[in-house]
């Protein structure tokens, strides 16, 4: 017997969340509501790309235990759990080919780019995937309410060197 909702993402949606894997990459991610999201990439293959409005599946898989998967214009799939309680990640990605070639075709703010990306997604290659799967710590998180618009906002470049100890700063 579940001793919780499987359908409430109440404890979920809102939250902003920076996460660093063991591989070194710097992410972080907002969830805007329950089925969109926005993240930005600090740092990795393609670090200083930001996405807004990502439609993504959000499911809740356990009392602080969440699960996100989208497919991207790229071509690229993601899957990530995030267990708040433990303050853990577990991120699968799958590259196509041809991000892995040319990964700083990706490096922009992609809604401004998502006929090009999915014209490079349509050239190829996309075979063979490069999965990346790996754990992360959550290092920061913060509860921002649903659909704010000012929580993700800019690359990744853009933000002050201190990052995210700032995030009070920048939301005042």
């Amino acid at each position: 017997m579940m001793k919780f909702d499987r359908h409430d993402l109440s404890g979920f949606v809102g939250k902003h969340l920076v996460y660093t894997y063991d591989n070194g990459w710097n992410y972080e991610i907002y969830i805007k509501n329950e089925q969109t999201l926005d993240y930005r990439i600090h740092s990795g293959l393609v670090g200083n790309r930001w996405v807004k409005d990502q439609r993504a599946y959000i499911v809740r898989v356990g009392a602080e235990i969440y699960k996100i998967s989208w497919t991207e214009p790229t071509g690229t799939d993601v899957s990530l759990t995030v267990n708040l309680g433990d303050r853990l990640f577990h991120g699968t990605i799958f590259f196509p080919r041809w991000v892995i070639d040319n990964p700083q075709k990706t490096v922009c703010f992609q809604n401004e780019h998502i006929a090009e990306m999915e014209s490079y997604r349509a050239a190829g290659p996309a075979y063979p995937t490069e999965v990346i799967d790996e754990f992360a710590t959550i290092t920061y998180v913060r509860d921002c309410g649903r659909d704010n618009e000012s929580v993700i906002a800019c690359a990744a470049s853009e933000l002050p060197a201190n990052f995210p100890v700032n995030l009070e700063q920048l939301a005042s």
